[in-house]
């Protein structure tokens, strides 16, 4: 599985504009993170992308009916798969792999930063501070979807400093959002 066989599941599978949007920026904060540890950025990709992507049709069964996909249809590799199961707290798998603890850390927060883009009169992330960020982290009204506390576990999971990990996945979509490559989706709305 490469990244564009999984963006096609991705957008198969999910019509819903704002899910995809949040699995491209899934996928951008794990870009970053894997050229942080020099990782396979490949296999960081394609994890973001496709980690929710039966969430829409199959909300009841997610992760593990997109995972059973995905080892029946595909040849993904079974560390994606696994990190897939993980970023469930639910699941009660796992997360052993930096890949897994990855995804787990940067999946909430990269709803935070998009909402906090949202916000702004352009709506673009490249606008958003750290200092702002900090300060909707710690409103737990604003963007009260996310799971600030699964936030800070997956940090720690990491090993990163929670302001330093608020600070690498804006900067990864912040990143992301300059490049000329990307989608508009991760641009802004």
């Amino acid at each position: 599985m490469n990244r564009d066989q999984a963006h096609a599941l991705m957008l198969e599978h999910t019509p819903s504009v704002s899910l995809q949007r949040h699995m491209l920026n899934v996928e951008a904060a794990m870009r970053w993170y894997a050229r942080h540890w020099h990782e396979d950025e490949e296999t960081y990709a394609v994890t973001g992308l496709l980690h929710d992507f039966d969430y829409e049709r199959h909300p009841q069964e997610h992760p593990a009916w997109g995972v059973a996909y995905l080892r029946e249809h595909t040849d993904t590799a079974p560390e994606i798969l696994d990190a897939i199961m993980g970023h469930a707290t639910y699941t009660g798998v796992p997360r052993e792999t930096r890949l897994a603890r990855t995804l787990f850390a940067v999946d909430e927060l990269t709803g935070l930063v998009q909402a906090a883009a949202l916000i702004r009169p352009d709506r673009e992330v490249r606008g958003v501070e750290l200092s702002s960020l900090k300060k909707r982290f710690r409103n737990r009204a604003f963007a009260a979807g996310v799971n600030r506390d699964e936030v800070t576990q997956g940090a720690a999971e990491l090993g990163v400093d929670l302001d330093q990990h608020l600070d690498n996945v804006l900067r990864a979509l912040q990143e992301a959002a300059g490049s000329p490559e990307a989608p508009e989706s991760v641009k802004g709305s």
